[in-house]
């Protein structure tokens, strides 16, 4: 979890009352931490947040199955995703026309704040590999967490 999508995630905290921070399992990518360690690294990412009053976010995984199953169980109308750039929305546009066909759910793209629109997890990974410092790019938890790994 970058401090680019705690962004999004304090920003959509203005616009729902609950949001939900779902961790789930992208086969296209190889995960540094198990799904365990990555709700406990978004819980202590996520409790320094500045949430208007009455906000609640849940952190919760789904390590198969379609995202718009999820949103039915927990009743979510919506599917809330920053964008950072025209590459971002071009792949999660086709993505949203689907989850409302199936779901009818939503999807309301937030645009990612400039001063963390180039920041992505794998950049963030291959930074952290080679040594570098990733403490202005993620949590405190999460840079700790790299650094040990």
């Amino acid at each position: 979890m970058t401090l680019g999508h705690l962004d999004i995630a304090a920003r959509a905290s203005k616009m729902f009352d609950e949001v939900h921070i779902l961790i789930v399992h992208n086969p296209a990518k190889e995960p540094r931490f198990s799904l365990e360690q990555r709700v406990g690294l978004v819980e202590a990412s996520i409790r320094n947040l500045q949430l208007p009053a009455g906000a609640k976010i849940e952190v919760s995984t789904l390590p198969s199955g379609l995202l718009v199953d999820y949103c039915r169980r927990v009743g979510a109308a919506a599917l809330v995703k920053g964008v950072r750039n025209n590459v971002d929305l071009d792949y999660e546009l086709p993505m949203a026309t689907v989850n409302r066909d199936l779901a009818d759910v939503e999807s309301i793209f937030i645009p990612a704040d400039p001063k963390f629109g180039h920041i992505s997890s794998s950049l963030v990974k291959q930074v952290a590999d080679l040594g570098g410092d990733v403490s202005k790019y993620v949590s405190v938890a999460v840079a700790t967490a790299l650094k040990n790994s």
